[in-house]
């Protein structure tokens, strides 16, 4: 969830435009491995944003952890957009459509268009001498990783959750069960804290 999870998760939350979803759940499809890994190798979570839209992650056991194919004809790791006029995938190799079509229609004029990089460790060095934002900045960074972490929270807890990112804290019910994963108790002398 917080390694392939978030390559994907963060295009997805990138298109939807909106910061974090309102509603999370999460179901395991393999249990973890006792005295092993306490993390579900084999999952679904859906994220509901406020605007109606919804993200659906699903693990796929036909490509391993390294993006490799396992089986040919079989589900790869990526993005599926499904709208009104069909489907685009897209993953790091390749990107199609339901109907090719949508992929050569040109965007309108006032659409958004996103920066694009090709070499996002040469984006971050040039970015540290123009101290321009690369183009993932760190509030970007910081919202894909919380969307990662909400969805091991919905796994770990069984429950529908709801989150208030401003506050960055669930609400409603099972809040307080799920509260306790936001955060680790740090070991003296270490503390949470900013100061001059």
């Amino acid at each position: 969830m917080t390694d392939w999870g978030a390559h994907h998760i963060d295009i997805a939350s990138w298109a939807i435009g909106l910061p974090a979803p309102r509603q999370v759940e999460g179901q395991g499809l393999a249990d973890p491995i006792p005295g092993g890994y306490t993390t579900f190798s084999e999952y679904e979570v859906s994220f509901l944003y406020e605007n109606g839209v919804a993200i659906h992650v699903r693990t796929t056991t036909d490509d391993n952890i390294f993006g490799e194919k396992v089986k040919a004809d079989g589900q790869r790791n990526g993005i599926r957009f499904v709208g009104d006029s069909g489907w685009i995938w897209v993953n790091r190799s390749q990107i199609t459509a339901s109907d090719p079509e949508l992929l050569r229609a040109p965007l309108p004029s006032g659409a958004i268009r996103l920066p694009v990089s090709n070499n996002h460790m040469g984006n971050f060095f040039d970015c540290v001498r123009s101290r321009q934002p690369p183009i993932c900045d760190v509030e970007t960074g910081h919202r894909s990783a919380t969307l990662c972490h909400l969805g091991a929270i919905a796994l770990r807890t069984g429950r529908r959750l709801l989150w208030d990112h401003g506050a960055e804290e669930f609400v409603g019910p099972h809040a307080r069960e799920a509260n306790h994963y936001v955060s680790r108790r740090m070991r003296g002398p270490f503390t949470y804290g900013f100061g001059g």
